[in-house]
């Protein structure tokens, strides 16, 4: 943004509740975003994500699969008025109202996806073996659903400075940044623990086999979930690069990269965890997770 440009404008008030610009008075190059919003897109994104969540809505009703729906629920219903928030920007970019339920929703929807992540490795040792864990099943959700919570927190607050700011605070910056940073390195232990449980399996499979194969329904239900988690790490690796420069720098200003890394990869990950549902695989396990508290009996590697 030019100094000229902004000269010529300089009677106008260009962001938050008292903005008075609109397209038919300033250029878009004035706003925070420095563009409009894709009319096309985010149409795209509102619809396919009410469709992911009338979808996981569905199938976790007839499996009873609660604290699963319910977090795909919420993700997608931020996700929804997130994109509602964008398309407003696009009918006026200066709208201090769409900037606020954008930069809120749509930063801290992907942790509602993690937390359903979450809680599915809990199920997944009991399905197993519990047997093969370093730890109880219970301790992945006790210990990675208040780590989310307090990425979430984190998150939504930085959002929050954020749209109060002008577009202008370090510390708004700053508390988002650390949100998403936490959200990395949380998904970055979950990997790793997720790991090391499936090669302590393959190790104590080679001293005393399944009677039964692995299912097919239980391999694919494998692949998705671990597809969708990495997509959410992809999309938190770059909006953490992204708000590193702050509301200056060219990331934030870059409509592309945003729909490629920020849209495609949630909306992969929320249809992703639609066939990694895990309600079909673990339809023999207690329901709406809760896990038996089964300490390992023994330890593989001994």
């Amino acid at each position: 943004m030019s100094n000229n440009l902004e000269a010529d404008y300089s009677n106008y008030v260009v962001y938050g509740p008292d903005a008075n610009c609109t397209l038919a008075l300033c250029p878009p190059e004035l706003s925070v975003y420095q563009y409009r919003p894709s009319l096309a897109a985010n149409v795209c994104f509102l619809l396919f994500f009410a469709i992911a969540g009338l979808i996981h809505l569905v199938i976790g009703l007839k499996w009873r699969s609660w604290f699963f729906v319910g977090c795909m629920s919420c993700g997608c219903i931020c996700e929804i008025v997130g994109y509602g928030g964008r398309l407003w920007l696009w009918q006026n970019p200066f709208s201090f109202q769409g900037f606020l339920m954008q930069i809120i929703c749509i930063t801290f929807a992907p942790t509602w996806f993690t937390a359903a992540i979450y809680i599915t490795l809990s199920k997944i040792i009991v399905y197993l073996g519990p047997q093969y864990a370093r730890f109880p099943p219970k301790f992945y959700y006790w210990f990675f659903i208040p780590c989310d919570v307090l990425s979430l927190v984190l998150q939504a607050v930085g959002g929050a400075l954020s749209s109060v700011s002008e577009g202008g605070s370090n510390a708004a910056v700053d508390v988002s940044i650390a949100g998403l940073s936490f959200q990395v390195v949380v998904i970055v232990v979950f990997i790793a623990l997720t790991c090391e449980y499936v090669w302590r399996y393959r190790k104590g499979q080679r001293l005393t086999p399944r009677t039964t194969p692995l299912s097919k329904g239980f391999k694919i239900f494998s692949y998705f979930m671990t597809i969708s988690i990495t997509f959410i790490l992809i999309r938190c690796c770059y909006r953490i690069d992204e708000l590193s420069e702050g509301y200056g720098g060219h990331l934030i200003h870059n409509e592309g990269l945003f729909i490629a890394l920020e849209g495609v990869m949630v909306l992969v990950a929320a249809y992703t965890l639609i066939i990694a549902h895990p309600g079909p695989v673990f339809a023999g396990l207690d329901q709406d997770h809760k896990v038996q508290d089964i300490q390992t009996p023994h330890d593989p590697e001994k």
